[in-house]
């Protein structure tokens, strides 16, 4: 007996077996019958200064908080700061700014914050020197150096009294003895910029050793210092070589910048010259916001990577004078096109001056008139309800203004994948519940363009954006092992992450824009002590991103299905979910064919048998095939490559093959016709 169907006898009420899977599954492509185009744009990510996926991230500035300011961290993140670093509460008692920690804290006060005479925002800090002794401070740093062993930086300093060196150093972690070490001759009375370079000598730090980096002075000197930076001496435009060098790799068509933060920015915080932009707190996420990186490097970053902007812009405290002025700014300073979101998850009481449903239709038309006077021809985004949540009366809203006010309406896909209906589940079943959700969203999606075609001024031409797209769990450290399921950083994250491309690409008419979260940090890239990597689901995005295909063509399978019971939270009935997804696409030309596999069986490989009809193809094919042993197994800073696609081989006669689909993997198999 097939060993899916035993897993269905061991708990009945999880997972019904609709069709066990045969002794051999098939798939007949038809590549003569197209059945529709394909949006490049599905292939899209999204942006957000959430966590470290600018700040601490994509930028390349290695220290926080650089400006010396207080109040950039909501009380809840101050509190677990120093529960992981105690000595950061006797540093605050000292008068310095989190996370900076004296150099000596034997020497107790001599440090004084300045508040008005701050070169950037609205503090600075005074050093007090002490004759024959080291005064300073000091910021716990992880340095790339797998990569690189320069780092470039500079500091702005005001000389008040005494003498006037100042030394920067990278020492070893809690020693008085730098590695590396430059003096600065600051005597200007007034603020001036001080750049510096420190190499560290080969050998000298390990890749993720912390180290301390520390600004000092040894006499009499009394000095304010202010805007302080260190970068890698190979940062691009202020931006980490590796995670940009990633990013371009994943073929991102459109880069969504949006997200909680949206409802409360205001873009001319982050233009202009860097040193002189205010660092504030970012509400929303209780994190500091530097404004280091707006909308020049946001453009830059699309240019360097190759990506279509996509920018949310703030109906929440902002206006339509406002935005008007932000598309103004861009059209001036930017020739290529962008896409323009009003607003960002208006429905949520968690969006800074989020309007009522009743002020919604007249603030989505104001904005867009305002956008439009500026660029006719902007193409724009409503704020939609996500699926599953009542999305018909927020809609019904947004349906109800003038013919021509948006040509998309958003929806987003959040669902953890921990909650489920199911007393007692077992991670089995909430995995087979998680990799099911595509199937239920698609039908959603047909749901909700319905709905749209129901109004006239906007049915048929109106269609969906799916600009955030994620699925989570507790976190990627399960506290215990029935705490496990499928997240965004584990291997049965990117079993879902391709379900919801091949979702796509079969809805990419109704839904032709769609933003994963996130192209840093979620299922994207991430950088944790400078190391930066990939998670499975990154790699299954360049799987799909980066095939050459133009449209589907019609496939035939017989593989096998379950139907899901008291599953995920808000979607817990998904009948009739094949275990072999499998969507087929041509190229251009039609010289190429590529199959998109995904097989959702925890247990078993799925040993299938390809059949092509209109391609007559050469004798090999080539796959691509992402597993792991477990659906839990992840990439970290320590194992940065543990899970990656891994090549395969298939042999082709008379356009016909076979491939044994392993549990819980994703494979592209690609064909060529014979010229």
């Amino acid at each position: 007996m097939s060993a899916l169907l035993t897993f269905a006898a061991s708990a009945p009420a999880q997972i019904h077996i609709d069709r066990a899977n045969p002794p051999q599954s098939t798939i007949e492509v038809r590549a003569d019958q197209p059945v529709g185009a394909l949006s490049r744009r599905i292939f899209g990510s999204f942006l957000e200064p959430i966590g470290n996926s600018i700040n601490g991230g994509l930028s390349a500035e290695i220290l926080q908080n650089p400006s010396l300011e207080d109040g950039l961290w909501s009380a809840s993140k101050v509190l677990a700061m120093v529960r992981d670093q105690p000595s950061l509460a006797e540093a605050s008692d000292l008068g310095l700014p989190l996370p900076w920690e004296p150099f000596n804290l034997q020497q107790g006060r001599r440090y004084q914050p300045h508040w008005g005479t701050a070169l950037n925002s609205w503090r600075s800090l005074e050093i007090m020197g002490l004759p024959g002794e080291s005064v300073g401070i000091k910021q716990t740093v992880y340095l790339p150096v797998q990569r690189t062993l320069r780092y470039k930086g500079s500091l702005y300093a005001r000389h008040l009294s005494g003498g006037s060196e100042i030394a920067v150093s990278i020492n070893r972690l809690n020693s008085p003895v730098p590695l590396t070490s430059v003096s600065i001759d600051a005597t200007a009375p007034e603020w001036k910029k001080y750049d510096f370079v420190l190499s560290l000598p080969s050998g000298s730090l390990r890749r993720l050793e912390p180290a301390d980096f520390a600004i000092t002075v040894h006499s009499d000197e009394r000095v304010e210092i202010d805007e302080i930076s260190l970068q890698p001496e190979d940062a691009i435009d202020g931006l980490d070589p590796d995670e940009v060098s990633m990013a371009k790799a994943m073929h991102v068509s459109i880069l969504r910048f949006g997200g909680n933060f949206t409802s409360a920015y205001n873009w001319r915080d982050g233009i202009g010259p860097r040193d002189k932009r205010m660092s504030i707190l970012n509400a929303p996420w209780g994190i500091p916001e530097y404004n280091t990186f707006g909308t020049d490097e946001f453009l830059q970053f699309c240019r360097l990577i190759g990506a279509e902007p996509q920018i949310a812009l703030n109906l929440g405290t902002g206006t339509p004078a406002e935005a008007a002025a932000w598309v103004r700014y861009i059209k001036d300073h930017y020739p290529g096109k962008v896409v323009w979101e009003l607003g960002n998850e208006l429905y949520g009481k968690w969006q800074t001056g989020y309007p009522s449903l009743q002020e919604l239709p007249q603030r989505t038309t104001a904005f867009s008139e305002a956008v439009r006077k500026v660029d006719p021809d902007a193409e724009l985004i409503a704020t939609g309800q996500t699926p599953w949540d009542n999305f018909r009366l927020f809609n019904s809203a947004e349906l109800s203004t003038p013919a021509g006010t948006f040509h998309y309406l958003s929806t987003h896909f959040i669902r953890n994948t921990n909650a489920v209906l199911l007393p007692n589940p077992s991670p089995d079943f909430r995995a087979i519940s998680a990799f099911a959700l595509p199937v239920a969203l698609g039908r959603t999606l047909e749901q909700m363009q319905a709905h749209i075609n129901e109004f006239p001024n906007f049915a048929n031409k109106t269609h969906l954006a799916l600009t955030e797209w994620l699925f989570t769990s507790r976190g990627p450290a399960p506290r215990s092992d029935n705490d496990l399921a499928p997240s965004f950083m584990n291997m049965g994250g990117a079993v879902v992450a391709a379900g919801i491309f091949n979702m796509l690409m079969r809805h990419s008419e109704i839904v032709p824009i769609a933003n994963m979260t996130g192209i840093m940090e979620f299922a994207g890239i991430w950088k944790k002590r400078s190391q930066v990597f990939g998670t499975p689901a990154y790699y299954a995005f360049r799987m799909y991103s980066t095939a050459d295909i133009d449209h589907l063509v019609k496939i035939d399978t017989n593989t096998g299905s379950y139907s899901v019971h008291n599953g995920t939270v808000g979607v817990p009935e998904i009948p009739n979910v094949p275990y072999l997804d499998v969507v087929a696409a041509l190229n251009a030309n039609g010289s190429q064919l590529t199959l998109f596999c995904i097989n959702r069986s925890l247990t078993e490989a799925i040993d299938t048998k390809i059949q092509l009809h209109g391609f007559d193809a050469t004798s090999l094919a080539h796959a691509e095939v992402l597993k792991a042993q477990s659906i839990y197994e992840m990439n970290d800073e320590i194992d940065p490559q543990h899970i990656l696609p891994v090549p395969a081989t298939l042999t082709v006669h008379s356009s016909q093959t076979s491939f044994d689909f392993p549990p819980a993997s994703v494979t592209v198999v690609t064909f060529q016709r014979q010229s």
